[in-house]
């Protein structure tokens, strides 16, 4: 059987910290070519298996390939983080995002740990300003002291040059005294893949696991509501994104209008992505896929597009599916419980 993601919601609990909007995804081949990892489709390599475990503190991906010719194939594994993207709104949890592994990655290959090499690409419409940045001893992380007090030291000339180039913004406010205060706020993206060659024996299998922590997106309230009633263009676009049901928008809504009243808990939006289509590089479809989320809090709802969604425990929903092609990415809805307000 060959299966696609249903668009079908479930309403369950799912606690996630809320800390920065992320994606993550799966395992592809990669070729090193002049200026960066281009991705490639493989014609030998298949994903036997891929399971993959989405819980508030840990985010787990065990992969099986298997080598379906009778000829070694080797090649480079790529595993891409999450973009940052740097603005003057940004909120990001700066105590992990000064390291260069933000997310803690940590990979094994049957069963041994490797380290595996970082690419890292700092952007600004496409347009690649790495260089510029380490040639001004400027931290490629958007965020985080290091990088900010770098940018202190600019020259007004260079400081002109990038201002007009879009790499960074101008902030400038009155602090109360009547003194311009200002600073320079990083405005390029940065990308960071991971990689590392291996071997893929003919006829055999290579066993490759990730373990990275999970950075969730979120806002402050429930935002698909407008003083506790649906929003059209929100709904809309969760009911797309999400497969968010009436169950989960009347529940949404009832959280909202009860929210502080007689010690009542508060509700949050937390959102979590992951990058699934990358999986179809390998050849052919992955043959057994497992999705796992422990829901972690059960005062928490969750709506996601899934098909046979199952409750496999106390806090854990399951999908598994046979000869899969992903053909969109994941993304997790969670309204979140906040303790009341005393």
């Amino acid at each position: 059987m060959t299966l696609t993601m249903k668009r079908t919601a479930i309403a369950a609990a799912l606690g996630l910290l809320l800390a920065s909007t992320s994606a993550r995804a799966n395992d592809t081949l990669a070729e090193l070519h002049t200026g960066g990892l281009v991705f490639m489709r493989s014609d030998a390599v298949e994903m036997a298996k891929e399971d993959l475990f989405i819980s508030p503190t840990e985010i787990r991906v065990e992969y099986v390939f298997r080598n379906a010719t009778d000829a070694d194939v080797d090649s480079i594994v790529a595993f891409p983080m999450p973009d940052i993207q740097g603005s003057m709104e940004g909120d990001f949890n700066v105590d992990t995002l000064h390291a260069d592994n933000f997310l803690g990655f940590s990979t094994t290959q049957d069963g041994a740990p490797i380290k595996p090499e970082l690419q890292q690409r700092a952007t600004v419409f496409g347009i690649d300003v790495t260089a510029d940045l380490k040639a001004e001893g400027i931290p490629l992380m958007p965020y985080g002291e290091a990088t900010a007090g770098a940018l202190t030291k600019l020259s007004p000339e260079k400081t002109a040059d990038w201002v007009s180039r879009g790499i960074v913004m101008k902030n400038e406010w009155d602090d109360g005294s009547g003194v311009l205060k200002s600073e320079l706020v990083p405005i390029w993206k940065l990308s960071s893949v991971y990689y590392w060659r291996t071997r893929f024996p003919a006829g055999k299998t290579v066993s490759v696991k990730h373990t990275y922590t999970p950075s969730v997106g979120g806002t402050a309230g429930i935002s698909f509501l407008d003083e506790g009633k649906p929003t059209p263009d929100a709904t809309a676009e969760y009911r797309r994104k999400y497969c968010m049901d009436e169950a989960f928008i009347k529940r949404g809504a009832d959280l909202f209008a009860n929210a502080g009243k007689d010690n009542q808990p508060y509700y949050t939006e937390a959102w979590i992505s992951y990058i699934l289509t990358t999986g179809s590089n390998w050849y052919g479809p992955i043959k057994d896929f497992t999705l796992t989320v422990d829901k972690g809090d059960p005062k928490n709802f969750v709506s996601f597009c899934g098909e046979n969604v199952r409750k496999i425990g106390e806090t854990t929903f399951q999908i598994k599916a046979t000869d899969f092609y992903p053909q969109e990415e994941l993304s997790v809805l969670i309204l979140q419980y906040n303790d009341p307000i005393e």
